[in-house]
């Protein structure tokens, strides 16, 4: 995957409320063309707000966004045959065909008739699924109906995909599956924005964009997101995993202290709090512990800029 200095999708100062809550604050976003950009966030973070924001469904109360050079307040038609978006419970009839389907929404998009049935085989054989046209949606499996709803979006040949979530609850095999296609999508010139919550998959974007109570608390390469910390990490060994975590939580120098299976992982700023006076401090306690510094995953530095932003709030 390779992408150039383009802007594709563009997001300025984007704010969007909900009577008293704000789903999404200023945000600024950047996109480029030919890329994949991976929007992660916890439950509420704001990640299907922006995406209908974006896909025009929802317009923001302040701030300005556009995709593919158009406005999603006032590009209209022009802007939505510019995007394919395909939302967490995208609109499939169960009782229609999977041809059936496809053709629905080519009816919709106003797809022409003399375009329809070679643009339907060669989706239907790129998501390999042309054996199984005749078969009724509601017969398919969880992740069938996720690349089924793909070629739906894709029948009108949209220059940007925006993707809420895609393939969540869809087993690993159709998840690698789909991202295979996602793929030869970008070779063919298709631009990705997708939010997920599976973290292997945001290793797959080219950029990653973390957000937490509607704000975009970083957005880098997932390369250089997992090197962004100051604080190291080390993976804690001990007996008494949860009595030892909730004596860590207010040590000084502690910004997060989270299980990570029969381990502990600590992130310690050693400006504020030393190694050794935190062991030490351990075993007076009753605590031994063996400290091995390890490189952070991405999981890791997820979890610890959520817990700087919690705490900077």
């Amino acid at each position: 995957m390779s992408a150039n200095g383009e802007s594709i999708i563009r997001a300025e100062s984007v704010t969007r409320r909900f009577g008293d809550l704000t789903a999404v604050h200023r945000l600024e976003l950047n996109v480029r063309r030919g890329e994949v950009f991976g929007l992660l966030g916890p439950d509420g973070a704001g990640k299907t707000t922006t995406l209908r924001i974006l896909s025009g469904l929802l317009d923001p109360d302040e701030g300005l966004a556009t995709v593919a050079g158009f406005d999603t307040r006032t590009g209209g038609d022009a802007l939505h045959d510019a995007i394919g978006y395909m939302a967490q419970r995208f609109g499939l009839y169960s009782d229609l065909t999977v041809e059936e389907n496809i053709t629905f929404y080519a009816d919709l998009f106003g797809v022409p008739e003399a375009q329809r049935s070679a643009r339907m085989e060669r989706l239907l054989t790129l998501v390999r699924m042309a054996e199984f046209r005749t078969r009724q949606a509601g017969r398919l499996s969880g992740g069938m109906k996720q690349k089924l709803a793909l070629v739906c979006v894709l029948m009108h040949r949209p220059e940007v995909l925006l993707l809420d979530e895609p393939t969540n609850g869809v087993d690993p095999v159709s998840r690698r599956d789909f991202w295979t296609i996602l793929y030869e999508l970008v070779r063919e010139g298709v631009s990705v924005l997708v939010s997920t919550s599976y973290l292997d998959e945001a290793e797959r974007c080219n950029r990653i964009g973390l957000m937490h109570r509607g704000r975009l608390v970083w957005c880098d390469t997932p390369a250089a997101v997992r090197s962004a910390p100051r604080e190291r990490l080390f993976a804690v060994e001990c007996e008494q995993r949860a009595e030892v975590r909730r004596l860590l939580r207010d040590a000084p120098g502690v910004v997060s202290v989270e299980p990570f299976g029969a381990e502990i992982h600590l992130f310690l700023d050693e400006a504020q709090g030393k190694l050794d006076d935190l062991s030490q401090w351990l075993a007076r306690q009753g605590h031994p512990c063996e400290f091995r510094p390890i490189q952070p995953s991405l999981e890791d530095v997820f979890i610890l800029l959520i817990r700087k932003e919690e705490a900077r709030a």
